[in-house]
Parts: structure tokens; C-alpha cells; sequence
């Protein structure tokens, strides 16, 4: 009986190993026969290593394609380890030629993994360190593509630009802001290795493709972006101030045109400079008190509400005025006496901007700053941006009104200000600025996305505006602008010369000198604003210093522009200092004996006895003391 218990429980397990046995030879024969590439391609995945192949970041350009930021092919470092057969001397021969720490890199190409990149030592290797250690052909050391971002203009719009890392990715300005529309896809190299790291010839290495970022195409021009620049490293130079820049914008439509901060940086040689002058883009990261400049806003206002007549109403300035207490001065003694109110903007008289502010009441001057965009950030396509600061409805007494009517109390940025100027100009229009124009397929050029502008509401009428373009000409021709006034280019604006704030109070002697300017002033193409912060052995008044800057970025943009010179304009008033200007009249056929002028001096060029051409031509107004450049010839006249 047991006997045959016994036999019976070995057939069931005999019976069971056969099972067993099918099964198993079933799932061999079926994963053979079925999922025979699925098997493999897993194995491939355990043999594979892969090398990550940059993709290439899109390039920055101007609005007539000048590029200002590129990727240019570089090589960096990676390792497998399993492959190194001396990881000793590896390591001796690979800190040498990078600069690093010998234990550092052992460790690194001691570790067990599959590949190590050696970063950061071993990242974007010039072509000298690239050659060493592509000569000495070490087992398991591989070089594989990258990509090193490039600035070809170096500090040029630096700040606006920003910089990427060690990775290429953006760390700072447009190339922050825009990174997933610049990055390009990575692709990688896959090469199959055994478990001894030796590769595997009977199997094919893969290779996915790298791709290339998007154009960021800018509303920036270069060419006034290189004037603007110029003329700001010049104040740097010759005044030493704490800091300065500057911007330019379309009015028409809140089109950056240029945008400067001194000091600036090379975002090539980013980690050479301190954090807190690349990481500031003055126009729109400084928040400050913008002076007399913002009157221009408050008189647009009152024109606005019909509070004045420009011309035909009267302000008595008898050198101050009180409000609450308080005792708010005009900067001439005694004050500038009877005056209409387009003198009172022309003058800067801050006595007379308290009767504005009275005549306009706290509701309706704050709903005008509210409306000009103080207070908020412009939405500008930037990081970085600051929104200012403006008291509480709730808080403003009559004194907080009659202050920021003149452009103390407010805080704000350089851009904000442009803005909101602009619209005094163009029609009464707030538009919400932009610097990117458009993003381009990266290898035909065409476009993916173009940016149009924004309106974001009307602030004034178009007749309001039109009589604050005649005002702000005035101001130019007559008033504390004349250093900003042009000979054939109609140029209207203001100065400002804002005391600084420190510890709730105003420092002594610390100012911020600004000017805003607009040309042409009957027909609005460019708006321009230059602010310098505590220039040094110097004036310190804005008209002085600032507006003549202005003119100089004026005189060169202009005609870029293709602006023609006015038939008329608004006569520039001489004080006893100014320099005046005098018609040059037509000098050619003349003999050099007939050749004289009370207020010009010549150069001559050439030989000859008669004039055969001339420079500046007739009938062109020229400053006193200034050259006139004479070609001699024969008789024969041009």
C-alpha cells in the first residue's frame, strides 16, 4: 500500500517537472519567435553609452539681422571609466592639461558609472587643450561636440542681453526670458560597450540628432544702439558718476530702439564682473525720483482737464509757494516773476506746478498717474522690472499732490517715463513697450511670430497732445533745453535735476541729472532719455550736462532715421553764454583773398586759387567758432 502511495506521488511529480520543463521551454521558444526585438533592444539599452551631442541655441539679432549673440562649436570632456586602464596616470595627465585638482579628477574617472562627464573642468575646451588631449588618444577619454554661447560686440547691450551658463542655458536677460524659445534639442551619440567596456563591433552605434533653437529677432537697431552707447561711455569718462544710462523707444507704437546702462559687462567673461552690474538693467530696474522731467506728464493733465490756457493764463512766481506748512521753493531766487503757464513749463518753475496740482486736485492728478502706467510695471518682455512707487489715494494731502505734480514723492523707472511720454507725443497713446520684434526659423529664416503692438489706452486727446509737441518745442527753443536745441531738426523736451533720497530724507549734494528729448518734434519718430547719477566735477543741473549729450545722439540718429530737416522752427533764445549759430553762405568760385567771416574759421584742402567746393554747404547754420572745410581748384567751378 505504501509502495504504491509512493510510486504514485513520484509519477505526479514526474508529471510536474514535464510542465515545469514545457513551460519554460514554451516562453524560450515563444520569446525567440515574438519578442525576439524587444528582447534585444533592451540588451542594447544595458550595453549602450551614451554621448549627449549640444544642440545649437538660436541666435540673437538686431532688426536688421546684425547678429549679437551666437553659438559658436566647442568640445567638452566625458569619460567611461571601465575603459581606463591607468586611472593614476589618467588622471596625472588630465589635471595637468585642464588646470584641476589631480584627486578631484581621479575621483571622477574612478566612479562607477556608465559615463561621467567632467564638468565643470572639462567643459568647452579651446582648441589648444582640445589637441593635447586628442594627440595623446587615452583609452576610455572622449571628446564630444558642444556648443559655447558667443557675444561678437562684447558689452554691447550687455545688461539687455544677459548670459547663459556653463550648460548654455539663459541665466540672465532676453536669454532668461526667452530660453525655451533659443535652446536647441540635444541629441547624443550611442555607442554599445560590453561589461569590460569594450565595444561591440557586430553591433551599430545610433545616433539621435541634435536641433537648433529659434532667431530671437529684436526691436533694437544697432547703429543707435552704438551712437547711445558711445556717448554714455563718454560720460563715464568725463564725469565718473556713480552709474548712467539711457533709452530710446518708437513712440508710435513702444518699439525699444536702444537701452544702455553704464557700467556694463562682458557676458563672455560674465563671472569676472560683480553680480550687481550684471544683474541690473538700469532703465527699467532703477526706481527713483524723476524730477523736473515728470512735469511734462503733469502739464499734459492740466491741458487735458482745460485747467490752464498755455498762453493766454498767468502765474505770479514770487519764489515759493506754501502748502500744509510746508515751504516749496523755485530754484531762482525770488522767483521768475509774471508768467503764462507755457513759461511756467518752459522755466521749470516749481511754485507754478503747485498751482497745477491745485487747479487739478488729488482725485484727478492720481487717476492721471494711474492711467499714464506709474505704479505697475509696463509688461516690458524683460526680467527685472520694477513698478515703482506712488502714495495711496487714501494717504495724499494737498502736499503729497503739489510734490508729485513736480516729480518728487513718485518713484519710477526710466522706461515708465518714456512711455508715458511718448503718449504725451504721439497722440495721447499708452502702448506697452517690447524689444523682442519677431522669432525666425532658424535655418530658413522666416517668421514663426511677429509681435504687434499694444494699445493699452488713450490718456489725453490728440489736441492735447498736439499742444503739448508745441510746448515741449518751446522748452528746447526757449527754455532750460536750449543745450538740446538743433539747427534744422525740430527737437522738443525737459531737463530734470532730482536730489537723491537717503534715509527717508535728501542727500546733500546727490543728484540724478536727466533729460528727455523728442524728434522731430511735429512729426514724433524717437523718444530719448539719459540719466546720470552724481557726476563729478560738474554742474549739477540737467540742462547743463545732460541735454547736450541728448544732442549729440540727436545729431547722429536723426539723419539714420532719414529725417529732413525742417523749413522752420521755433528761433533758439541766446542767453549772453550760448553760443549762436550763423548761416554759412556760398563760399565757391571765391579767390582765397575774398574769404573772411566774423564767426567761422576755414580749412583749406588742395591747390589752386578758387574755391571748388565746400563743407558744410550754403545756406547751413553752424555754431560760432566752427570749422569750415574749403576745396581749392583751378577756376573751374563744381
Amino acid at each position: 500500500m505504501y509502495t504504491r502511495i509512493k510510486r504514485k506521488r513520484l509519477v505526479v511529480i514526474e508529471v510536474c517537472g514535464y510542465i515545469l520543463f514545457g513551460a519554460i521551454l514554451g516562453k524560450l521558444l515563444y520569446s525567440q519567435s515574438f519578442k525576439q526585438a524587444e528582447l534585444l533592444e533592451g540588451a542594447i539599452d544595458l550595453w549602450e553609452r551614451s554621448f549627449p551631442i549640444a544642440g545649437e541655441r538660436g541666435m540673437i539679432v538686431d532688426r536688421d539681422l546684425e547678429v549679437l549673440a551666437m553659438d559658436l562649436p566647442s568640445s567638452s570632456l566625458m569619460v567611461v571609466p571601465s575603459q581606463i586602464e591607468n586611472k593614476e596616470e589618467t588622471a596625472r595627465f588630465l589635471s595637468g592639461v585642464l588646470e584641476a585638482d589631480y584627486e578631484t579628477i581621479l575621483t571622477k574617472i574612478s566612479a562607477r558609472v556608465s559615463t561621467q562627464k567632467l564638468n565643470p573642468e572639462g567643459r568647452l575646451l579651446d582648441s589648444k587643450t582640445q589637441k593635447q588631449i586628442s594627440d595623446q588618444n587615452l583609452k576610455g577619454v572622449y571628446l564630444v561636440r558642444d556648443a559655447k554661447r558667443y557675444y561678437p560686440k562684447y558689452s554691447f547691450l550687455s545688461q539687455v542681453l544677459g548670459f547663459t551658463g556653463i550648460d548654455n542655458q539663459g541665466l540672465s536677460g532676453l536669454e532668461l526670458a526667452y530660453d525655451s524659445v533659443l535652446s536647441g534639442k540635444s541629441g547624443s551619440l550611442n555607442i554599445p560597450f560590453d561589461a569590460l567596456g569594450n565595444k561591440i563591433d557586430l553591433l551599430e552605434e545610433s545616433w539621435e540628432s541634435s536641433g537648433k533653437g529659434n532667431v530671437l529677432m529684436l526691436t533694437i537697431s544697432a547703429t543707435i544702439q552704438e551712437i547711445m552707447e558711445r556717448e554714455m561711455d563718454n560720460v563715464m569718462l568725463e564725469y565718473s558718476p556713480k552709474q548712467a544710462w539711457a533709452i530710446a523707444m518708437d513712440p508710435r507704437n513702444g518699439e525699444i530702439l536702444a537701452m544702455v546702462s553704464k557700467p556694463d559687462f562682458d557676458p563672455n567673461h560674465y563671472q569676472e564682473y560683480d553680480p550687481s552690474i550684471y544683474n541690473h538693467n538700469l532703465p527699467i530696474y532703477n526706481s527713483y525720483e524723476p524730477g523736473s522731467t515728470f512735469k511734462v506728464i503733469t502739464f499734459a493733465m492740466a491741458l487735458n482737464e482745460r485747467v490752464i490756457d498755455m498762453e493766454k493764463d498767468t502765474y505770479m512766481d514770487r519764489g515759493y509757494e506754501m502748502v500744509n506748512g510746508a515751504r516749496i521753493k523755485s530754484w531762482k531766487a525770488g522767483g521768475h516773476g509774471l508768467q503764462t503757464f507755457l513759461e511756467v513749463l518752459q522755466n521749470s518753475s516749481n511754485p507754478g506746478f503747485v498751482e497745477i496740482s491745485r487747479r487739478l486736485g488729488t482725485d484727478t492728478l492720481y487717476n492721471y498717474v494711474m492711467d499714464f502706467g506709474f505704479g505697475a510695471k509696463t509688461g516690458v518682455d524683460l526680467v527685472g522690472e520694477s513698478k515703482g512707487i506712488m502714495f495711496a489715494k487714501e494717504r495724499m494731502t494737498a502736499l503729497e499732490t503739489a510734490t508729485t505734480a513736480f516729480g518728487q514723492g513718485i518713484s519710477l523707472t526710466a522706461l515708465q517715463l518714456v512711455r508715458a511720454v511718448s503718449a504725451t507725443v504721439n497722440g495721447g497713446y499708452l502702448y506697452e513697450p517690447y524689444i523682442t520684434k519677431a522669432i525666425l526659423h532658424p535655418t530658413t529664416m522666416d517668421v514663426l511670430y511677429e509681435r504687434e503692438p499694444t494699445l493699452v489706452r488713450q490718456v489725453i486727446s490728440e489736441e492735447t497732445s498736439q499742444k503739448m509737441r508745441y510746448a515741449l518745442e518751446h522748452v528746447v527753443a526757449l527754455g532750460g533745453g536750449k543745450s538740446a536745441y538743433m539747427e534744422g531738426y525740430k527737437v522738443g523736451g525737459k531737463t530734470g535735476t532730482a536730489q537723491k533720497v537717503k534715509g527717508g530724507g535728501y542727500a546733500e549734494n546727490a543728484y540724478i541729472l536727466s533729460f528727455i528729448g523728442v524728434a522731430p518734434i511735429d512729426d514724433p519718430k524717437i523718444v530719448v532719455y539719459i540719466a546720470v547719477d552724481e557726476p563729478q566735477s560738474t554742474i549739477q543741473y540737467g540742462g547743463t550736462i545732460v541735454a547736450p549729450i541728448a544732442k549729440r545722439i540727436l545729431e547722429d540718429v536723426l539723419p539714420y532715421l532719414q529725417v529732413e530737416k525742417a523749413s522752420e522752427q521755433v528761433p533758439k533764445a541766446y542767453a549772453w553764454n550760448d553760443k549762436r549759430s550763423y548761416v554759412v553762405p556760398s563760399y565757391i568760385g571765391k579767390s582765397v583773398k575774398e574769404i573772411s567771416s566774423k564767426h567761422h574759421t576755414f580749412v583749406y584742402d588742395g591747390e589752386g586759387s578758387r574755391v571748388i567746393s565746400q563743407l558744410p554747404s550754403a545756406g547751413t547754420k553752424l555754431e560760432e567758432g566752427m570749422r569750415v572745410w574749403l576745396w581749392l581748384g583751378e577756376d573751374e567751378v563744381e
